[in-house]
């Protein structure tokens, strides 16, 4: 009994000594595995990972040979996909819409993302549109100093200078005969008293000389007079009297400023007292400013269409239209407002001295009603100074006989919508007077 149990322990004895040396050899080969797949990923090693790569130069030699004919055929390959690529474009601008997708699909089948492999470098027309953009600066840099440009050409073309000359011979008197005083005499009748400066711009795309007279510095000082008033003295910081024109707020006199106002307010109701009606009030602002300070207000439910031609001139024979004086002011925040004072046209009524023969008169008391409006200079959208917005709106009632004034201020609410500026050329078509 003694023997079988010795017997079982020494057993069990050699099986723990064989799984022992069976997992540290396992961790050899292991270890050897590690090392070895080591080797082989350094660079310089063969895949033995016992030699070094050096002494193999007879082996290594072929695939060297092998991987330069690789790169070769690659760039070749890449090459082409350029060449292809580049020759779809070119069809692409010629407009053989068909020729350009083939030569396209060719050269995506050799390299799937050639187009971002191309500096377009190579295009047949690099050379051109670098002439051109050389040509186009040239150019600008003309067009930066135009005037000066031109006045050096006439300068040079003869010792008598003359403004232009006719392209045919014509038997009667050119105009580039006349003395430059009348030229310029000409030109102030083109911007005439409404200052229709858009007609001298116009005027100044005929040639050079026009373009000479049409920046001629003392109509556009004129200009800015008067607009401005004494408050233009000073050019700076304005490069010249156009900028000054171009580029300062101002009110425009060429159109009309137009506002749509649209309501819906409660009926009366009806007699029986089943329904209430609504109805729906639409109206319309219009404000037309002049060069010499004055403006027109007029409020009707009317049509621009049938309103606007009204408006051209001071004397119109509307009764609704209101009258006054307008001022531009440059606030402390930057910001341009127009401030106008306007009043009903004054009508004197005949007296009736048969009606009072009899009687004694009662004279009535006479009242002089005048509004008072502010609104602020804005521009919106491409065009400039095209819209006005209101910040105050008041009603001033003065007694003659006691020189006492009542004031009635308005709020301003959804009910005073900007207005906007609308072009007519039927304003600027005739001129009364020169500049």
């Amino acid at each position: 009994m003694a023997e079988a149990e010795e017997d079982c322990h020494a057993d069990l004895v050699r099986t723990d000594d064989s799984e022992r040396s069976g997992e540290a050899n396992l961790q050899a080969e292991l270890q050897m595995f590690r090392a070895q797949w080591m080797f082989e990923l350094a660079p310089g090693v063969s895949s033995s990972g016992l030699e070094p790569l050096p002494c193999r130069a007879s082996s290594r030699e072929p695939g060297l040979k092998s991987v330069d004919a690789r790169g070769k055929q690659e760039i070749a390959k890449e090459e082409k996909a350029k060449e292809l690529f580049l020759k779809a474009v070119e069809e692409e601008r010629n407009g053989a819409l068909y020729e350009a997708i083939k030569f396209y699909r060719l050269a995506m089948q050799l390299v799937p993302d050639i187009e971002f492999k191309i500096t377009y470098t190579r295009s047949p027309d690099g050379d051109a549109v670098g002439k051109r953009s050389v040509e186009d600066s040239k150019e600008d840099d003309k067009m930066a100093d135009l005037l000066t440009d031109f006045q050096q050409q006439l300068t040079l073309q003869e010792s008598s200078v003359k403004l232009c000359q006719p392209e045919v011979h014509v038997s009667q008197t050119h105009i580039s005969a006349l003395p430059m005083e009348v030229l310029m005499y000409i030109f102030r009748w083109v911007v005439s008293s409404d200052l229709d400066l858009r007609s001298l711009e116009q005027l100044s795309l005929v040639c050079r000389g026009f373009y000479i007279c049409a920046r001629d510095p003392e109509i556009w000082h004129q200009v800015c007079l008067k607009i401005w008033g004494r408050s233009c003295n000073k050019l700076v910081p304005y490069a010249s009297w156009r900028d000054m024109f171009l580029e300062r707020p101002r009110v425009r006199f060429d159109g009309v400023y137009v506002s749509k106002t649209k309501y819906i307010r409660q009926g009366e109701q009806s007699l029986d007292g089943f329904y209430r009606a609504w109805h729906q009030v639409e109206y319309y602002r219009y404000l037309r400013f002049f060069p010499d300070g004055q403006v027109m207000m007029l409020t009707t439910p009317e049509d621009p269409q049938s309103i606007v031609p009204r408006l051209r001139t001071k004397n119109t024979r509307t009764d609704a239209i209101l009258l006054g004086h307008y001022r531009l002011s440059q606030e402390t925040d930057n910001q341009t407002k127009v401030f106008a004072v306007i009043m009903k046209k004054k009508e004197e009524k005949p007296v009736d001295y048969h009606k009072y023969r009899y009687f004694r008169r009662v004279p009535a008391q006479e009242t002089d009603h005048s509004f008072h409006v502010g609104l602020q200079l804005c521009s919106s959208g491409r065009q400039r100074f095209n819209k006005l917005v209101w910040i105050h709106h008041s009603c001033h009632i003065t007694c003659r006989s006691t020189d006492e004034t009542a004031v009635t201020t308005f709020d301003i609410d959804k009910m005073y919508t900007p207005l906007f500026f609308a072009r007519v050329k039927s304003f600027t078509a005739y001129s009364e007077k020169p500049l």
